[in-house]
């Protein structure tokens, strides 16, 4: 089985070798051998079909492994939470009914872990952060380190203390190996829905809003706000102490040095709307013609003088 996620590839339907291929309505023509589906979002359609024909390992298994380490005064269920060999849960940790925590572990000092939580192998979670119900942590995501806060005293770097916790809304996923840092004070948040890729580097006090797409390798500096709905690309960057609005694209590579307010989608470095930006690029592109026809014109002048 396949499915069509793009009309554009139609025409490569004609070699597939799927007996079966869900495809958007929009009359594609038959295919020898193959049985057409239309459906209203092929992309959603084969994910449920995947989830279908998932295997049992991946499902929910209530149980506590014997090599796992749970503190006496942790709120863990045994018939409703599922921890794996190696995890330890420490000193008045709350796990939520249905979630799963993984093999080597560690929920710190107080955390909160609400229901149908995912961790996967060597999640961290640092003490008294609040994770919402149906979040997912992939490999290595480390959830309320430190904040990178540094003062400058007799030539000195002494670390200011970050006394804050983070917390996670329902429904967020947090790619392998990416870090959330706990907030100076107060809470670094991350907004329902938000989905925040491989790598990425989220500081203190950082706030992001609902339903926010954050790809890879992206690094946001503290105290910044981002709203809803707003999809940065991957490898930007994303300075302390700026607001960036609802519905803003940021193209990957950008460098955001300035708050953007307005909905839109922004590039370059620094950022800036990206019509201009490209328009600018397109003049650049032309740079060696304009370099040879000026030079021309210097001969012919030179000639005629």
């Amino acid at each position: 089985m396949s499915f069509l996620g793009n009309p554009r590839y139609g025409p490569q339907l004609a070699t597939t070798s799927a007996g079966v291929v869900l495809v958007p309505a929009g009359g594609f023509p038959a295919v020898d051998g193959c049985h057409l589906i239309e459906v209203e979002n092929p992309s959603l359609a084969f994910s449920k079909l995947i989830d279908y024909f998932q295997p049992e390992a991946l499902t929910f298994q209530a149980g506590i492994s014997p090599s796992a380490f749970i503190a006496e005064d942790a709120v863990v269920d045994p018939s409703e939470v599922s921890v794996a060999a190696g995890a330890i849960i420490e000193s008045g940790a709350k796990i939520g009914r249905g979630s799963t925590i993984g093999p080597g572990c560690v929920v710190g000092k107080g955390v909160v872990i609400g229901e149908n939580c995912l961790l996967y192998a060597n999640v961290s979670i640092r003490e008294f952060c609040v994770i919402g119900d149906r979040v997912i942590l992939q490999p290595g995501v480390v959830i309320g380190s430190d904040g990178y806060g540094f003062e400058l005293i007799e030539g000195r770097h002494r670390k200011v203390p970050q006394v804050g916790i983070v917390e996670i809304a329902n429904d967020v996923e947090v790619g392998a190996n990416s870090t959330i840092d706990r907030a100076r004070f107060g809470k670094t948040f991350i907004g329902e829905g938000t989905k925040i890729d491989n790598l990425v580097q989220i500081a203190h006090n950082v706030e992001i809003g609902k339903h926010c797409l954050i790809v890879a390798q992206v690094g946001i500096a503290g105290s910044t706000r981002i709203g809803n709905y707003v999809t940065v690309a991957a490898q930007s960057g994303i300075g302390g102490h700026l607001e960036i609005g609802d519905h803003v694209a940021i193209a990957a590579k950008t460098a955001v040095l300035k708050s953007l307010l307005k909905p839109g989608a922004y590039m370059g470095v620094p950022a800036r709307p990206m019509a201009s930006e490209q328009k600018k690029m397109a003049l650049v592109c032309r740079l060696p013609k304009l370099v040879k026809e000026v030079q021309e014109l210097k001969k012919k002048l030179e000639q005629l003088s």
